[in-house]
């Protein structure tokens, strides 16, 4: 993702208001009513995201499923994002958005995105429970931060590799997952 934006308010917005603005290619995203906007993401961030799909479709049990942004995880009337990549139960899903937490919430990093990624939207996952959540970085060979919720309801890092390392993750199912592979298609002549 490109920039991020948090629109002032005097008051929080609503998932009503955020489904009626204009559909321009932005990101809109909206936590405790505050609203956020990022632009379009860039390939790296696309090639990283997409490669995990694949590979999170390719190893999940048939009770999950797996969805790549654009796809609302819509938890309140003032609560919805989109993260990167999800898994989710199939019996939690409707047509229109997940209205619960999913089992793993999956960002991808950009320069502008980080300190977003790292702060406002693990602590959001964090409230809503959100089992696993892991942080992408597309800069250099890759980077994986792999985060579990522990017996208090706070994350604490199951793994963190860079590049070729690779982290032999267990849940939400057992899937391993190395950064540089997620962006080979970056490297092709």
């Amino acid at each position: 993702m490109s920039a991020v934006t948090e629109l002032a308010s005097t008051a929080a917005y609503t998932v009503a208001e955020l489904h009626a603005m204009p559909d321009d290619g932005r990101r809109r995203e909206l936590i405790d009513g505050m609203l956020f906007v990022s632009l379009a993401p860039g390939w790296p961030h696309q090639e990283m995201a997409l490669t995990l799909y694949r590979l999170l479709h390719a190893a999940c049990p048939p009770e999950l499923h797996v969805l790549a942004a654009p796809f609302a995880v819509t938890t309140s009337p003032i609560d919805e994002v989109q993260p990167d990549v999800i898994v989710c139960r199939y019996a939690d899903l409707t047509r229109a958005n997940l209205p619960v937490a999913p089992v793993l919430a999956v960002e991808v990093a950009s320069r502008s995105t980080r300190l977003h990624d790292r702060n406002t939207k693990k602590a959001h996952y964090e409230r809503l429970g959100v089992p696993s959540y892991w942080l992408l970085d597309p800069d250099g060979d890759g980077a994986l931060a792999a985060l579990e919720l522990d017996g208090a309801g706070r994350y604490a890092t199951a793994a963190e590799v860079v590049g070729d390392e690779t982290a032999d993750l267990t849940a939400p199912f057992a899937v391993s997952v190395a950064p540089t592979r997620l962006l080979a298609g970056l490297r092709r002549p």
